[in-house]
């Protein structure tokens, strides 16, 4: 998905939302009292902890088939399980917080964990991954980092994704150019995309415009040295941003890119808008685990490599993350589930790389060796390719990311537009950028 919004909260004031939560650390299923150090264990009578995650039907089943084996494993153990898309999943979690029923286990992604965290409604597996009992060894170093906030593990990566460039082959045949590679520069890119739109005689694009995309301006960045946080402030200038914004505004000129009431249809970040598989463009912006959905949306070939610029840029990244609730009557539980998620060979082969690669570097071969699908074998081989050439994980990102997401989306479709020029919609993504990282 390219510049996708962060997940909206209508109806909700998002204040109100985090404080409803902030105010219920002792509130697991609705039972005050119990805290963390008070917890009951399956000798006790039978537990049944509450999981929430969003996702499709596919996600749905093999979740939930992997919970049952763990059941099956831990007979005293039950689940009550609840899933949805991801639009509205927040606005839901925040009903749950407000009654009183946060799950004790739920799916987050990067843009909301270090807020949950500052807000106090995370489980601390610190001391879990400690002492072993949540056992971290076998992730990629890096992967396992970046689910930890001022150096606590505050979850757990459900598996591990990468920034994708996802391309039409078929298309690309069709019109005699060649495919785009792991490691092009920007610049590269850019004028293969310009050439691109020039054999298809301007009846397709070469590429979205991702210029409000963070990711992709995130790895840009990386690639010349710079970071998109430093702590809990901007890691890049002005000058930077502005450079950003220049060089998309010189491939649109070589008309590289569609128009912009097009990439503003694929800014939403619904898969099925997404320009290559609506047949605007011959390649998008996407994670790599969602390469078998968009596949689903086209008749046509999809393949994938790397984000433009050096691979090193990269990171091995948490697609989304499982999480635990501070206020659980079951932590020990609640880590032990987690763990099995993530390290059980049998729960790995059920789960697949419906979320990304599994996490543990011990599971993933058998992961691997069982699939057939030849669009989840691209998926694992991009991984490989990049497993070997990624760099080291920044912090996630602070609180405020969501709001610098949609500012940077904005300050993008305010220039392609041409409602304000690059300058001035550098001017007003930093000054407002810095304001919302400021009140965190």
């Amino acid at each position: 998905m390219p510049a996708q919004r962060p997940p909206s909260r209508p109806g909700l004031d998002r204040r109100r939302f985090l404080g409803a939560l902030t105010g219920l650390p002792l509130l697991a299923g609705g039972l005050a009292g119990c805290g963390p150090e008070e917890e009951t264990t399956a000798d006790d009578g039978p537990i049944e902890l509450s999981v929430f995650w969003w996702g499709g039907t596919r996600r749905a089943q093999a979740t939930e088939q992997a919970l049952r084996l763990y059941t099956e494993q831990n007979p005293g153990v039950g689940f009550r399980i609840t899933w949805q898309g991801l639009a509205g999943y927040y606005d839901r979690l925040a009903i749950q917080g407000t009654g009183g029923n946060v799950p004790d286990l739920f799916q987050i992604d990067d843009t909301l964990l270090t807020e949950y965290d500052r807000r106090d409604i995370l489980l601390d597996l610190t001391r879990y991954a400690t002492d072993g009992r949540l056992d971290l060894g076998e992730f990629p170093e890096q992967l396992a980092r970046y689910g930890r906030v001022d150096e606590r593990t505050m979850a757990v990566p459900a598996a591990q994704t990468s920034a994708a460039l996802v391309f039409n082959r078929h298309l690309l045949r069709r019109i005699g150019e060649p495919e785009p590679r792991t490691g092009m520069s920007w610049k590269e890119y850019a004028r293969w995309a310009a050439r691109v739109t020039r054999a298809s005689d301007n009846r397709v694009a070469g590429t979205m415009d991702p210029s409000g995309d963070y990711r992709a301006l995130w790895l840009w960045l990386r690639g010349q040295g710079s970071e998109l946080y430093q702590g809990r402030q901007l890691g890049f200038t002005s000058a930077e941003l502005l450079d950003w914004f220049e060089f998309w505004e010189v491939a649109r000129f070589d008309r590289a890119t569609p128009s912009a009431a097009l990439v503003e249809q694929a800014d939403t970040g619904a898969l099925n808008r997404q320009l290559v598989v609506t047949g605007h463009t011959a390649a998008s912006f996407a994670w790599s685990h969602q390469l078998p959905e968009l596949q689903r949306l086209t008749e046509d070939e999809l393949a994938a490599v790397a984000f433009p610029g050096p691979p090193a840029a990269q990171w091995p990244r948490a697609s989304m993350y499982w999480a635990g609730f501070r206020g659980t009557r079951h932590p020990g539980v609640v880590v032990d589930v987690l763990n099995f998620l993530a390290t059980n060979v049998a729960a790995g082969r059920i789960l697949g790389v419906e979320r990304g690669l599994n996490p543990s570097m011990q599971v993933r071969p058998y992961v691997v060796r069982d699939l057939t699908d030849r669009v989840e074998q691209r998926v694992a081989a991009l991984g490989a390719e990049l497993d070997g050439l990624a760099g080291p994980a920044p912090a996630p990102p602070p609180k405020g990311h969501g709001a610098v997401r949609t500012l940077l989306i904005d300050a993008a479709e305010s220039i392609r537009g041409k409602r304000a020029g690059a300058r001035t919609a550098t001017s007003r993504f930093m000054a407002r950028a810095n304001a919302a990282l400021a009140e965190g």
